[in-house]
């Protein structure tokens, strides 16, 4: 009976953190790393999902460069936006094989849906790694600053924007805004020249005795 062979061992493998020789990040563009090695992986699984069945040698080597300059253009800052632009350009690569697999001709209706349905998911992916991504950069913040405020005493600032709750009230909504913005003097009472009284005269046509209802009404003889 023959032993079974032991396999040998294996030499354990020695990895320095801080090499020099590998923290350069010469293609820091790529991928968003010190690193190279990652800048590389990266690269490496971008271009995994590339459709390369049937291309030729010319068509390899330009979807290649197209693939790298893409990285570039994103231009990843560190290695989390190198993973999301990576996966950004693998959810794009496998959507648009979806889409052109809907569009073969002569295929079965669940095969055509399937794929558009895969594709819809791929691209809702995309939107939602794209979103991540400018939220990391913090394109999705929106700040206002207020340099100065004037409020003069019987006046109201409103800081932001003012909505109507409803359609027919955003006319008023509007006119009570710009009406809390602009601050009236104060006036004194107006007053009538009567001081005894201090009341209003009415007008002139008001003073006319009233004629007497139960006034006698002289009549003609009747015919």
């Amino acid at each position: 009976m023959t032993k079974p062979k032991q396999s040998k061992a294996q030499s354990p493998m020695t990895i320095i953190a801080n090499d020099p020789e590998r923290l350069k990040g010469e293609r820091k563009e790529i991928g968003g790393s010190q690193s190279d090695d990652w800048n590389n992986m990266l690269y490496d699984q971008a271009a995994q999902t590339l459709w390369l069945k049937y291309a030729d040698a010319a068509t390899v080597d330009q979807r290649a460069h197209a693939l790298l300059h893409a990285m570039i253009g994103i231009g990843p800052k560190d290695e989390l936006e190198g993973m999301m632009s990576t996966q950004l350009l693998a959810a794009h690569n496998a959507s648009m094989e979806c889409f052109r697999r809907a569009m073969i001709a002569d295929q079965m209706l669940d095969a055509r849906r399937e794929n558009l349905n895969q594709a819809s998911k791929l691209s809702r992916t995309f939107a939602i790694l794209l979103e991540a991504l400018n939220r990391h950069r913090g394109k999705g913040q929106q700040r206002m600053t207020i340099e100065h405020v004037h409020v003069h005493p019987g006046g109201q600032a409103v800081v932001g924007v003012v909505e109507p709750q409803g359609g027919g009230d955003r006319g008023r909504t509007e006119e009570q805004a710009h009406a809390k913005s602009i601050t009236h003097a104060p006036e004194s009472p107006l007053r009538s020249p009567n001081k005894a009284r201090d009341r209003v005269p009415i007008s002139s046509d008001g003073q006319r005795p009233v004629p007497n209802a139960r006034r006698k009404v002289h009549r003609g003889p009747e015919g």
